[in-house]
């Protein structure tokens, strides 16, 4: 059976499955909970496939392995959160205080499910090019296999610096002025997490990409090719899901209006000055 057909049904039955358990337990965070998982089990279908068909390289093993070490991590990080404890997001909780029933359930199975889910798959879809076009690795690869570590590296910082603060906002009651993290990188990016979340997707994508041109593509269908849709509807997501927790965090803590005019919302950039009040 062909490889993206495999992954295609797993993608359906665990979506149908994330959709159904989120009815019986009026729990939305079912695919959050899949996140980190099921991408990863995709990219290793898409290795064996490439392997069982006699195209296999090293390129393809090396992705495996980058997305099983992005998975690793994310699910860490997710799990000591308290997230496969049935604890669901708190902007889900909030979107369905906002919608009526029948609203937030046509949200849920188009959006919350249907999209993300798909969106899923289609992140991880360079490994299939690279599984298509069997090549010995290059410079390129290299550059970007260091672009995807980088970027991991990062993300792993940016999330213990953010756990460190909210166990010392704990620590202190619960309050820890000035509410939020502004430290480390959070000094030169209001979610440097995200940004290295979907950075890791672009090398990724920039990896299936080097496989389709040493593969013979040109710019068109190798440089840029149809698996570029991933990553770009993934960083979509998160510039929509960073306006919305924003919204939430300023409606909380005052200080965040200064922080953002600040501090970059995604890249990390260096801090702009504040506005000094002239005085008359």
């Amino acid at each position: 059976m062909d490889a993206l057909l495999i992954v295609i049904i797993v993608a359906a039955v665990t979506s149908a499955a994330c959709w159904v358990l989120s009815l019986i337990t009026r729990d939305t965070s079912w695919v959050d909970r899949a996140w980190s998982i099921v991408p990863v089990v995709y990219v290793w279908i898409f290795v064996a496939g490439a392997f069982v068909n006699g195209e296999g390289s090293a390129r393809v093993v090396v992705m495996g392995v980058l997305a099983t070490a992005w998975g690793a991590r994310l699910t860490f990080n997710f799990a000591r959160k308290g997230g496969y404890t049935g604890m669901e997001d708190y902007r889900w909780a909030i979107l369905r205080g906002r919608m009526r029933p029948w609203q937030f359930q046509i949200f849920n199975l188009l959006f919350i499910i249907c999209y993300q889910m798909a969106l899923l798959v289609l992140i991880t879809l360079p490994a299939a090019v690279a599984a298509q076009n069997p090549s010995a690795l290059t410079g390129w690869d290299a550059l970007f296999i260091a672009a995807f570590v980088a970027f991991l590296v990062g993300e792993t910082v940016a999330d213990q610096q953010q756990w460190r603060f909210h166990q010392r906002k704990k620590e202190a009651g619960g309050t820890l002025a000035p509410g939020f993290a502004t430290t480390g990188l959070f000094r030169y990016s209001r979610h440097p997490n995200f940004f290295f979340e979907q950075a890791q997707w672009w090398a990724f994508y920039a990896i299936g990409a080097t496989a389709a041109v040493t593969g013979g593509a040109g710019v068109i269908g190798g440089v840029l090719n149809p698996t570029i849709v991933g990553p770009a509807l993934l960083t979509v997501l998160f510039i929509g899901s960073t306006i919305f927790t924003e919204s939430i965090t300023a409606s909380k803590y005052p200080a965040y209006a200064d922080y953002r005019r600040t501090t970059s919302m995604l890249a990390p950039w260096p801090p702009r000055a504040r506005a000094v009040a002239t005085q008359s």
